[in-house]
């Protein structure tokens, strides 16, 4: 969103960069931005209604939304090591991600064809399967668009077309419940059409990453055998402190439905109004991407990763305060959840990607998606079962608890490593 550099464009593989306020990036990543955008409205629509569908109108206990939460958030990590594989492999980044997006585009039509708690399940894990295909891609041909020192700001320019979609998707999903008479079946149809959008507009204006300089040839030396990808990454420092980071803090990350319900309840909020929550949130993220990522370029994104996290155990300690519920409780919450994925989403992929060779840049960063979605699909299972034996409050007293001691233990754990840290 600042300088115009004719480099840019030539990075991006000859598309040109926009003119104007987003003129700072190559033209693939504005394009991958709007791709986002759209897509995120799509996915926000049936999000921001899926806690009340599924609690409220078809009965999940706790437990089995935690489980749902989850597997949202992880049952299909292992695709994105195979979505990661396949585009290494065969450098078609854009066509793995691009079937990632028609897969999700479908499962949204799919969900107007079921009805109960566990066919939902069925969709929406085939629904995650798809993000978890295109997600690494995606960020590659990001990663690959750009120099290393300008990571964060890409990233940040990225999620916040990116949270556009997000804030305009529960809007959307408010507007339809309010004039619709089957309102969640009519939120599914529109959430459809848009994730077609989407996928038209990546197959129309997002270019192939372009291929990386050979690598000089080695000076003969006696034979080594080769690794697996995934143990050569792996033995890289930087990212094997990044994993461990990431597993440790998303065991106990609340997952913002999670938190949304919460704030409902301290609310006693309509479900008519339940959509505009993550409104807040999604608001707030869209106005901080892009200064965070930046921040993060020049401060270390592995700081800027840990403070995200410690914005989230402030909102988790403000929804077990006992302040009135009005205006302060919510800006409270939503800011600082908006705050933390503005903090966390894009800077710990910007955080990665220069550690990471060119030739396994996509399969390095879904080894780091993957480990942080299993740990938070792990998260939310104890979550749930706290939720489910001892209620909401101690539930959320627990997670806090284990937020802040791993967050000491990051702290520690990084300052004795510190020079294997190469995030900054």
């Amino acid at each position: 969103m600042y300088l115009s550099t004719s480099r840019a464009s030539d990075i991006a593989g000859g598309t040109p960069a926009p003119k104007g306020p987003l003129r700072a990036v190559p033209g693939t990543v504005f394009a991958l931005g709007l791709v986002s955008l759209v897509t995120d409205v799509s996915a926000e629509m049936v999000t921001a209604v899926l806690p009340l569908y599924l609690m409220a109108g078809l009965g999940m206990s706790p437990l089995a939304f935690g489980a749902l939460d989850g597997l949202h958030q992880g049952a299909t990590a292992v695709l994105r090591l195979a979505g990661g594989r396949i585009a290494d492999r065969t450098r078609r980044h854009k066509l793995v991600a691009g079937a990632g997006y028609a897969l999700s585009a479908a499962c949204k039509a799919a969900l107007l064809a079921v009805a109960t708690p566990w066919s939902v399940a069925a969709v929406l894990a085939a629904d995650r399967t798809g993000k978890g295909l295109r997600t690494a891609p995606r960020d590659a041909l990001i990663s690959l668009s750009v120099p290393p020192g300008e990571q964060g700001r890409a990233f940040g320019v990225h999620r916040a077309l990116d949270t556009a979609g997000a804030l305009l998707g529960p809007l959307a999903a408010f507007g339809v419940l309010w004039v619709a008479v089957d309102g969640y079946e009519a939120v599914f149809t529109v959430s459809a059409c848009v994730a077609v959008l989407g996928v038209v507009l990546l197959a129309l204006f997002v270019r192939e990453a372009p291929a990386p300089a050979p690598a000089p040839a080695p000076a003969p030396a006696r034979a080594r055998p080769a690794l697996p990808p995934v143990r050569t990454l792996l033995r890289l420092p930087g990212l094997r402190g990044l994993c461990l980071t990431a597993v440790v803090l998303g065991l106990f990350t609340v997952g913002d439905a999670f938190l949304y319900l919460l704030l409902q309840r301290r609310l006693d909020l309509s479900a008519a109004y339940f959509p505009l929550l993550p409104v807040g949130t999604a608001a707030v993220f869209l106005l901080a991407a892009l200064p965070v990522g930046r921040l993060a370029d020049r401060l270390g994104r592995r700081r800027v990763f840990l403070g995200g996290h410690v914005l989230l155990l402030g909102a988790c300690l403000l929804l077990l305060a006992p302040l009135p519920a009005g205006a302060l409780l919510v800006v409270g919450v939503l800011a600082p959840l908006g705050l933390f994925y503005a903090a966390t989403d894009g800077v710990l992929m910007a955080a990665a990607g220069p550690l990471l060779p060119p030739e396994l840049r996509t399969t390095g960063l879904a080894v780091l998606q993957t480990a942080q979605a299993l740990a938070r699909f792990a998260g939310s299972l104890l979550f749930g079962s706290a939720w489910t034996l001892w209620g909401p409050g101690p539930a959320l007293a627990l997670a806090a608890a284990g937020l802040l001691l791993s967050l000491a233990a990051v702290a520690v754990i990084g300052s004795v490593h510190a020079g294997n840290t190469a995030d900054s």
